[in-house]
This record gives C-alpha cells, sequence and structure tokens, in this order.
C-alpha cells in the first residue's frame, strides 16, 4: 500500500519535557486511523506537527514519500493536507457559510462564478446547501464543523487531519459527521475519545504515550 504520510521516530518536548518520542506510523492511501490518549499526552501536537504547523525536536514526517525537515518544505504540500482544530470558532474569515467555503479559492486566483458553483455543489454533497447565506456565527456547532470542514474539502486535499472533530456535538451532529467521512475516499488521522466514533470509521486505533504509538486494534 502506498504511504500517504509517515512519521519517523518522531518527538516533541517543550519547557524541559517530552511529550512523546519515537512515534513511528504509516498512514497509507486513503487509510483511516485513529489516535487515542489521555489528556495532556500529545495527540493534538502530533496532528499540528503532520500539518506543518510546528517542527517536532526530533524526528521527521515524510509526506507522499518525500522528507519535511523543517516548515519551508511543507509549503508544496499545504495543498494535499486538510487540517481540523478541535475548536473552529477562530477558523473562519468570512461572515456567510458560502463566502467562507470558496476562499481558498477565490484566494487561489479562480473567478467568483466558478468558484460559487464548486462550493455549491460541495454543500449539497455535504447536506447542508440549506445553510449557505447563512450566518457562521448564528449556526450549531455541529454545523459550524461542518462548514468548516467544506472549507478544507473545496480544495481537494488527499489527507484529512482530525482533531476532536465531533468534540461537544449531540448525536444527529456526530451522525452527519460519521455519514460524510465515511464518503470521502482519503487518508485520515482521526483524535478522539468517542470510541463509538472511531469505531464507525476505522478498525485501526493507536494509542499514544510518551513512549510513542501502540496500536490497540
Amino acid at each position: 500500500m502506498s504511504c500517504s504520510l509517515n512519521f519517523r521516530e518522531v518527538e516533541y518536548a517543550c519547557e524541559d519535557k517530552t511529550l512523546f518520542s519515537n512515534v513511528v506510523l504509516n498512514v497509507g492511501h486513503e487509510e483511516k486511523v485513529a489516535i487515542i490518549g489521555p489528556n495532556g499526552c500529545g495527540k493534538s501536537t502530533l496532528l499540528k506537527i503532520a500539518a506543518g504547523l510546528i517542527c517536532p525536536t526530533a524526528g521527521f514526517v515524510e509526506i507522499f514519500h518525500n522528507k519535511i525537515n523543517d516548515l519551508k518544505d511543507f509549503k508544496s504540500h499545504r495543498a494535499n493536507i486538510g487540517y481540523l482544530p478541535q475548536d473552529v470558532s477562530n477558523h473562519f474569515l468570512c461572515p456567510t457559510v458560502i463566502e467562507d467555503v470558496i476562499f481558498a479559492l477565490r484566494a487561489k486566483g479562480e473567478s467568483k462564478e466558478d468558484s460559487i458553483e464548486k462550493g455549491m455543489m460541495l454543500l449539497d454533497e455535504l447536506g447542508i446547501l440549506h445553510l449557505r447565506d447563512r450566518i457562521i456565527f448564528e449556526l450549531s456547532g455541529g454545523e459550524q464543523k461542518i462548514v468548516a470542514l467544506a472549507g478544507l474539502l473545496i480544495l481537494e486535499p488527499k489527507i484529512l487531519l482530525l482533531d476532536e472533530p465531533t468534540n461537544a456535538l449531540d448525536e444527529e451532529a456526530e451522525a452527519k459527521i460519521i455519514t460524510i467521512l465515511n464518503r470521502l475516499k482519503k487518508s485520515m488521522i482521526i483524535v478522539s475519545h468517542h470510541k463509538s466514533f472511531i469505531e464507525s470509521l476505522t478498525p485501526t486505533i493507536y494509542k499514544l504515550n510518551a513512549l510513542g504509538l501502540t496500536k490497540v486494534q
């Protein structure tokens, strides 16, 4: 199986404390894997390293077999990586749903007409076309999560990094997220505390601790 993303003996330390070391993980093409672990063990930090937001203190990441030596090396791969943080409330750049979803396309230079057409098609696929003209900050938490996800998917990334995507959502919103993610043919790393949510998406689960990752199932 061709690998999309690899961690090669990755370590991260801050303020004289090592959060984790010797993290080794291979995520295959269109493979979904989940990472669990107690609060504070570094799960979110590991995703930020994969997203090119911070550097590991030792080891390195490979993206499509290309070694990433520093944050500059992520530049040519950013379009292939979609990172969804735990809290999306500060994620939005435009007032309405459709404006925010197409923002990245417009920033790339695509015409407004083409961008809106692509945005509308994506919102329809995700089942939220009815929200297109709504003010984002008037939406529910679940709706905001899906809109934030749409803003990533509009660029057609090959890898998704999802940090607690159902945190604080009700059962209906969680079920919607599960349906969407199960439909997507993309490589994914999913961090979550919700066992039933994880098991509905992937059988491959790793537990993070100070000594690295241990495969749970």
